[in-house]
Order: C-alpha cells, then sequence, then structure tokens
C-alpha cells in the first residue's frame, strides 16, 4: 500500500473509512472534505469529517483510529505522517433540517469510501449559507455544483423545506453552469 504521507485526500479518507468498514462502525464523510473531493481540490480543507452515523461510542472510535497509528488531541485525531486531521462529528446525518438521503460509495485502491452525495454536499453548504450567512460556503457550494451533476429540483425542494426558498431563488443562477448537465427531479 501507499505510504500515508503520499495519499490522496480520497485515498486518505479511504483508507481511514475502511478500518471502520473492517469494525462494522457506520461513518460518513461529510463536511469540507466532501468539497474538495468533489471540487478536485479547488477548495482545500485541511480536516475530514467522518459523521458517526451509528452513533459508536467514542472508545470504539479511538480504538479503530489508534489501530491506524493515529492519537487523540481534543477533538481531532492525528497521525505524525498524514496531511489531515480526522474528526467524528456525531451523528445523525444532517442538512440543515433533514436527514442525508444518499449516501455514495467512492472505491479506491486503499478501500472503499462511504461519502455523501454531491446532490447533500450542495446542500451541506448551502445550509451554512441559508442560516450563518456564511459566503465562503455559497462559493463551495457553487464549485461543487459546477464540477457534478446535482439534483437542483431536490435542492430547490430542500431549500423550501428550511424556509429559504427566496435565498434559493436568489442563487439558483450561480449553481448552474452552461453545458453541465443536471439530473432534475
Amino acid at each position: 500500500m501507499k505510504p500515508v504521507a503520499e495519499m490522496t485526500r480520497l485515498e486518505f479518507a479511504a483508507f481511514v473509512a475502511d478500518e471502520f468498514r473492517r469494525r462494522n462502525i457506520n461513518v460518513v464523510l461529510s463536511g469540507g472534505s466532501c468539497v474538495s473531493i468533489y471540487s478536485q481540490e479547488k477548495y482545500v480543507s485541511m480536516d475530514l469529517d467522518f459523521v458517526n452515523a451509528g452513533f459508536t461510542k467514542r472508545t470504539q472510535i479511538r480504538e479503530a483510529m489508534e489501530a491506524l497509528g493515529f492519537h487523540e488531541e481534543n477533538r481531532y485525531f492525528r497521525r505524525s505522517d498524514a496531511k489531515f486531521l480526522v474528526e467524528f462529528p456525531p451523528g445523525p446525518l444532517a442538512v440543515g433540517e433533514e436527514q442525508v438521503k444518499q449516501i455514495d460509495e467512492i472505491k479506491t485502491a486503499t478501500g472503499i469510501l462511504r461519502i455523501i452525495s454531491p446532490t447533500d454536499c450542495v446542500k451541506d453548504r448551502l445550509a451554512w449559507f441559508y442560516h450563518d450567512n456564511d459566503t465562503e460556503c455559497l462559493v463551495q457550494a457553487i464549485l461543487v455544483a459546477h464540477a457534478n451533476a446535482v439534483d437542483l429540483g431536490e435542492i430547490e425542494r430542500w431549500s423550501k423545506a428550511e424556509r429559504k426558498h427566496d435565498a434559493f431563488q436568489r442563487v439558483k443562477g450561480r449553481l448552474i453552469e452552461t453545458g453541465t448537465t443536471r439530473r432534475r427531479a
């Protein structure tokens, strides 16, 4: 296997996720590293947020990470030869007020990564924009939407449920890139 220091973000995430899969612990990558993966690193996050979707005890998470050579510092796990920190936010796996609709799997040479879909990634970033006025997250949502097929109908439906339909209407045009195929609800 490739040395950890030489792994891409995707390979590194799959390396970590595979240990949890072997232990039957349900974790799913969410947050900024999803943006990094889906935007081909046009946005760079230095940590990986694996949501503890199965509400596994912290001691079991710590044991799995220690088996991979990590040590815990505050809420993060570090490994001396790794470029990225790893964090395990508690579940539920949600975007805004709704549970995540789709979990994708990406197979790599280092393992299988369970990751929220590009559509849910856009919703996750828009939730930060809608509710906290985080304009950087809007830029991240746009990066993901431009690089991936996303379901704009689903994003609009979700925005209405979040009571942010007007905000969606204001940014919808920025999510659409000419020539990019989009799935529709």
